[in-house]
């Protein structure tokens, strides 16, 4: 369990199907503009072909059907189309709860099983601590299988929140339509797009995070309440009012900082390192330079999500922390004055990427356990 083995962070995942949907808007008002432009071209009836040499009919293009036709991105279908995604995401939502609820467990340092000892891929002899499915059965014994979905209703109505956000913030503010540049001697025009759509895209994930925010933290305390089996937070209404009783307006965004930071690093890092790759690496020439475009966005979002994990670490710490719950509080975690003494406290103890693997999770070297 450390930094050699970091996991693909959940908002990373989320902050990528932003940028889709970013583009899909974009080629749909492209798809009209083409549709309109088509007909425009079209000659008048006096002037068509000799009745005996018919013209053949024109195949509507997949453009002119999404964009002209009410398609998914016609503005017609936009309630609908929204609502989908909205169902969508909660199903998502719901099936990936167990694992992010066992994974928060983790970052908080919630170890209630022994390691078991194994042998590594060198044959020496190391600690392994319980893994995602052994850690779920564990839960299932205490809490039932519905112990399982502690915390989902608020993540949900985040969730909803933040892709109502997007959807609204595209209408107020529609993106302009940004188009493929693969040549390199336009690599300054390119650049300037890409920045532009990264910036527009940051904008709109800054804002839907921090309306969102209150109802992660919510999502956090619900869980962790796991740990010292306590039930202060056990609705959304009730725990608004806890929250707001105890710690002011600003309980609601603690931990929102490095969550933005985290969005921010790995937005810019994503589109700038996929625009480079795409433009110096893979030449046009090549004849699956295509397909191989379409994956490289796909897979910088892996490599950058790996590497700003540690925001969303301390982001959901400070979350917990010092609000009453045992998870919060010593032994399990010292009193943080900022996310930046938290950041600090884990560097120091080499936990930066704690929680990142579920699955091979090797006892570190600082750890409490030890090899007989």
């Amino acid at each position: 369990m450390g930094a050699s083995d970091p996991e693909v962070a959940p908002w990373a995942r989320g902050g990528a199907a932003g940028m889709a949907g970013a583009g899909a808007g974009a080629g749909a008002r492209g798809g009209a503009a083409a549709g309109v432009e088509a007909r425009a071209r079209d000659p008048p009836p006096a002037h068509r072909a000799h009745p005996r040499h018919p013209r053949p009919a024109a195949q509507p293009s997949a453009r002119r059907m999404d964009g002209a036709s009410g398609g998914l991105g016609s503005g017609d279908n936009a309630p609908t189309t929204e609502a989908l995604f909205v169902a969508l995401g909660a199903g998502v939502t719901a099936l990936s709860h167990p694992l992010l609820y066992v994974k928060l467990l983790i970052q908080v340092g919630h170890e209630p099983m022994p390691p078991t000892l194994g042998t590594n891929v060198l044959g020496r002899k190391v600690l392994y601590l319980p893994s995602f499915f052994t850690y779920a059965k564990y839960i299932v014994q205490v809490d039932g299988k519905i112990g399982l979905f502690r915390g989902l209703s608020p993540r949900l109505m985040s969730n909803a929140l933040s892709t109502v956000t997007r959807g609204s913030m595209k209408k107020v503010f529609p993106p302009d339509e940004i188009e493929q540049v693969s040549n390199k001697d336009d690599m300054k025009t390119s650049l300037k797009k890409v920045v532009k759509e990264t910036s527009y895209e940051m904008m709109m994930q800054c804002v839907s995070r921090m309306l969102a925010h209150p109802l992660h933290v919510i999502s956090m305390r619900c869980m962790v309440q796991f740990v010292g089996r306590e039930a202060k937070y056990s609705g959304v209404l009730s725990s608004i009012g806890k929250i707001f009783k105890e710690e002011g307006l600003l309980g609601f965004f603690v931990g929102l900082v490095p969550h933005l930071l985290g969005d921010v690093v790995f937005l810019w890092g994503c589109n700038l390192l996929a625009h480079f790759i795409n433009a110096y690496l893979v030449d046009d020439s090549f004849s699956q330079a295509l397909a191989v475009r379409s994956y490289t966005k796909f897979v910088m979002g892996i490599a950058v999500s790996m590497l700003t994990y540690p925001f969303l670490l301390v982001g959901d710490l400070m979350a917990v922390n010092n609000c009453g719950l045992q998870a919060g509080l010593p032994p399990y975690s010292p009193v943080f004055k900022s996310w930046i003494h938290c950041w600090k406290y884990l560097s120091v103890q080499g936990q930066l990427f704690r929680g990142s693997s579920l699955l091979f999770r090797r006892v570190s070297s600082g750890s409490c356990f030890a090899l007989e």
